[in-house]
């Protein structure tokens, strides 16, 4: 018994600390910071405290740092929302806003316009305009606008017949100076401007191709159709002399030239024809650039004689411009859906939203036209979206 209890004894263990003595060598908190001392108490009290105090100064200099932060973003915050927006306005409106832009640099100083026309620089932004929509002008756009034939010779017809017969309404007119009213009867008499119906047409999703067929048959037409259309509407009995020849040279130079540049350029290399498909936005802007020459250019000439007209008067005469725009533009909708039902329905050419915006901005537009694609545009996008979602 005594051996075995001094072997006991003699045989420690080696590795390893007993259970009950690692749990002895635990802290016990058993009491109460509370109890005992008080002097214990109220140093744990006021250690609480202090560290109460010190949260809540932390909180507060964060809360007043968070407020700093949200007050001085705030600025940047609406400030970058303008900004937003007047650039998305700016896009949305470019010609509207490159036109009206034009107007007013022509009448604040005439000088710079008046220069640009000596160097003939209108000519050479409808050159620019014309190479662009070469360059910009697909093989399958021009199938679609030979598809489409019927409303191009809708299109003509009401250019060049059915427009000129308002020259005998307008010539009712009493209104000084008569200048006005024979200009406004001319101007219905002559065919779609070079310029603006191509790329408006453009800028709207429409048949750019059949727009610009309809521009190029009707001025070339145009030149037929102008001497008849005047001396049987506006001077009766009396001869009318048109330079021909000088009007079809430059007909070709300003238009036919640089068309056939630009679709050459496009068919005869590619990298051409990728950058063009690829920066049709930015051809569109350089596009609306030169279109905002025209109205710059002859606002410029014409400053000093608009000065002498009467602001009353000359808010009349812009009147009936637009009041004969409302006609026009009112008497081809109006033709669009009884021409469609005519001829096939839903299958008919005219059904078609891209040729009825062609047709619509070709034979009946006016530099207000450009604020009217601006509203078709951004519908357009409207509802695509909401499509999306």
């Amino acid at each position: 018994m005594a051996g075995a209890l001094r072997a006991l004894n003699l045989k420690p263990p080696t590795a390893g600390t007993p259970f009950f003595r690692r749990q002895s060598q635990l802290p016990l908190v058993t009491q109460s910071p509370f109890s005992g001392d008080k002097s214990n108490a109220a140093h744990f009290t006021w250690k609480l405290r202090s560290v109460a105090r010190v949260g809540s100064v932390r909180a507060s200099a964060e809360y007043r740092q968070g407020n700093d932060d949200r007050e001085n973003r705030l600025p940047q915050v609406l400030n970058s929302n303008w900004s937003n927006r007047l650039s998305k306005f700016a896009a949305d409106n470019f010609l509207p806003l490159a036109l009206v832009s034009g107007v007013v640099l022509g009448l604040a100083n005439p000088s710079l316009g008046c220069l640009a026309d000596t160097y003939y620089l209108s000519k050479f932004s409808t050159f620019g305009i014309f190479i662009i929509s070469g360059l910009t002008l697909r093989s399958d756009e021009i199938g679609a606008a030979a598809e489409a034939w019927p409303v191009g010779l809708f299109g003509l017809a009401s250019i060049l017949i059915f427009t000129p017969f308002f020259s005998k309404i307008i010539l009712l007119l009493k209104l000084q100076p008569q200048e006005f009213v024979t200009g406004l009867a001319i101007f219905s008499c002559m065919p779609t401007t070079l310029s603006s119906g191509v790329a408006l047409t453009r800028l709207a999703g429409g048949n750019s191709a059949l727009a610009l067929a309809m521009t190029v048959i009707s001025n070339l037409l145009g030149i037929l159709f102008i001497p008849f259309s005047i001396s049987k509407f506006i001077a009766a009995g009396v001869g009318v002399s048109v330079p021909t020849e000088r009007l079809l040279r430059s007909l070709v130079l300003t238009l036919l030239v640089p068309l056939i540049l630009g679709k050459g350029a496009r068919e005869l290399f590619k990298g051409v024809a990728d950058f063009a498909d690829g920066n049709r936005k930015l051809l569109a802007v350089i596009s609306a650039v030169f279109l905002s020459f025209v109205p710059w250019i002859q606002v410029s000439r014409s400053r000093a004689l608009l000065l002498m007209v009467k602001p009353a008067i000359f808010l009349v005469a812009v009147t009936m411009g637009a009041l004969l725009h409302a006609v026009l533009l009112a008497f081809n909708a109006l033709a669009i859906p009884s021409l469609s039902l005519m001829s096939g329905g839903s299958k008919s050419p005219f059904a078609k939203k891209e040729n009825a915006s062609a047709l619509l901005l070709v034979a009946s537009q006016i530099i207000i036209d450009s604020f009217l694609v601006s509203v078709w545009k951004q519908k357009e996008d409207e509802f695509g979206k909401a499509k999306a979602a």
